[in-house]
């Protein structure tokens, strides 16, 4: 706002100043030009009277009347320039041209007949034929006069004094030197831009003060709604007066206190919710451990019933096991809702806890016809991590790849660099669509909510995982296509507590990659026909 009012203010000053020096220096000019034409038409009558004597009595001779004409002119030039003994010094040269006797002429100061402008001359020598002795012509110059280092804007005036009684004609130029109007238009300037400076900073000043005035209020809102947003949800305005930034103060503290109770609402509930899941876990284990417990004495003697008790204490026995694997994950749910959950971190070379996470999922690979290969790197593969965890972590992904994959082979690969470690699991089953490579990771999420669960899980799975590698400040990420399968990519650093910048693994599979750039490597170019109508082979 302040630099929008300082531009526009130079322009509005700079255009309102530029025209009133105009006007200034037209009526300034104007002015001189009228007072110089008056001075010099009084000039030349001065000049007619006073010659008209001497020269007008006929017994004289030629040469003496040209004679006394040239000491009359004398006269005359001292009387008009003020250069006599009882005249006053005028600021104007006068050159008085006989064109009787061209040889006599009379001129003060500096002023020379070679300094009159030729337009003005030819001017005058034309009214002189036409009979025009009233007429008189003036132009403005820049003349640089004889002893001057420096030329002079000057007004010119030119007239003819012709007298009647013996035909004599003289041409009378007045040189008026502009040094004054130059200095007044040059202090006048000096103020104009003074007087705009001054009135530009004070616009200025004004614009900065109101938009001080607008902006702090503004500023303060803004500095509350980000300790708003930071959690300060006791943060409020205040509220001055009743115009427009009153009322957005008051609705401002009124979004902020309602704000607050819907934040505190929703803790109440969430924390409702997860004591709720993790009472109900809690006191589902007494009844569960009886219930196990008497499961298991009837799956045991379970060869000595009827096929049909048989069988439905063997689903019981599966029901239960998926029961207490549901109720752990929800324990273990409930402690990262709390923030209850910890790390026990010890130095483990990655290797090993992938081996036995493969050798866990192994029985249930051969079940479903499956089998893993192995990409692991010659050198230790060591990082700070909680064992349990992340082994917990490679279980999923490999009972997920086992659900997912098809029977096809599945791929584990290991890679590490200076910063982190990295595990991907890849399968060739169904793969996800576009959007799923992060709902995967949601709780309870299915792809295909009509496809049963082949394996018994539990829905909690990939959650906790993600969390497990949250808890570490490492990456757990999907990436899948339909019909190309999908991979899993678990990231840790190497130590603990340091911010990841990149993983040892690619999230896409290798040969999906390979795949890609052939294709955009293969891309047939079209080539233009030759003129002649040949075609071109494509390589």
């Amino acid at each position: 706002m302040v630099t929008s009012t300082l531009v526009i203010s130079v322009i509005v000053v700079v255009v309102l100043g530029t025209f009133l020096f105009q006007q200034i220096n037209r009526s300034v000019v104007e002015s001189s030009q009228r007072s110089a034409t008056s001075d010099a038409f009084a000039d030349r009558l001065q000049i007619a009277d006073a010659l008209t004597p001497e020269t007008d009595d006929p017994t004289k001779p030629v040469s003496d009347a040209e004679q006394g004409a040239g000491n009359l002119l004398d006269d005359v030039m001292n009387t008009v320039t003020g250069s006599g003994e009882n005249g006053s010094e005028k600021r104007y040269e006068v050159l008085v041209l006989n064109l009787s006797t061209p040889g006599q002429s009379r001129a003060s100061g500096s002023v020379v007949p070679a300094d009159v402008p030729l337009k003005l001359r030819l001017a005058l020598q034309r009214n002189v034929r036409a009979y025009k002795w009233e007429e008189a012509t003036g132009s403005i110059q820049t003349i640089r006069f004889r002893g001057e280092s420096q030329p002079r804007l000057t007004f010119v005036v030119g007239g003819i004094v012709h007298l009647t009684t013996n035909g004599r004609t003289y041409e009378v130029y007045h040189f008026f030197p502009f040094d004054e109007e130059e200095e007044l238009l040059s202090n006048v300037r000096l103020a104009i831009v003074v007087v705009g400076l001054g009135l530009v900073l004070l616009l200025a000043a004004i614009a900065y003060l109101v938009a001080r005035q607008v902006v702090t209020p503004v500023r303060l809102a803004r500095q509350a709604a980000e300790r708003l947003a930071s959690g300060r949800l006791d943060e409020r305005l205040k509220v001055r007066g009743e115009d427009d930034l009153a009322r957005l103060a008051n609705s401002f503290n009124e979004m902020a206190a309602n704000l607050a109770l819907k934040i505190h609402q929703l803790e109440e509930l969430s924390q409702v919710q997860r004591q709720f899941v993790s009472d109900v876990s809690h006191e589902l284990r007494t009844p569960l451990t009886t219930v196990r417990m008497a499961a298991d004495l009837l799956y045991d003697a379970r060869e000595d019933f009827e096929p049909m008790a048989a069988r439905s204490a063997e689903l019981m026995q599966a029901q239960l096991e998926r029961f207490e694997s549901m109720l752990a994950d929800l324990l273990e749910i409930s402690r990262y809702d709390a923030g209850a959950a910890t790390l026990d971190l010890e130095p483990v070379d990655i290797r090993d806890v992938v081996l036995r996470a493969i050798g866990d999922s192994e029985a249930l690979a051969e079940r479903h016809g499956t089998r893993f290969e192995l990409r692991l790197p010659n050198e230790p593969c060591v990082a700070e991590i909680d064992n349990r965890r992340v082994e917990r972590i490679l279980r999923n992904l490999l009972f997920n790849a086992i659900e997912h994959g098809e029977g096809r082979d599945i791929v584990v690969t290991v890679g590490a660099d200076r910063d982190a470690v990295a595990v991907a699991v890849r399968d060739h089953g169904i793969g996800l669509k576009p959007g799923e490579d992060t709902m995967v990771f949601d709780r309870f999420w299915r792809a295909d909510p009509s496809r049963a669960r082949t394996i018994g899980g539990t829905g909690l799975g990939l959650a906790i995982s993600r969390e497990d590698a949250g808890l570490h400040g490492g990456w757990l990420q999907a990436w899948g296509q339909p019909g190309e399968g999908s991979q899993f990519r678990l990231t840790l650093p190497r130590n603990a507590g340091v911010d990841l910048k990149g993983s040892p693994l690619s999230l896409v599979p290798p040969e999906i990659e390979m795949r890609r750039t052939w294709r955009t490597a293969m891309t047939p170019v079209l080539l233009p026909a030759s003129g002649d109508g040949a075609e071109h082979d494509e390589d």
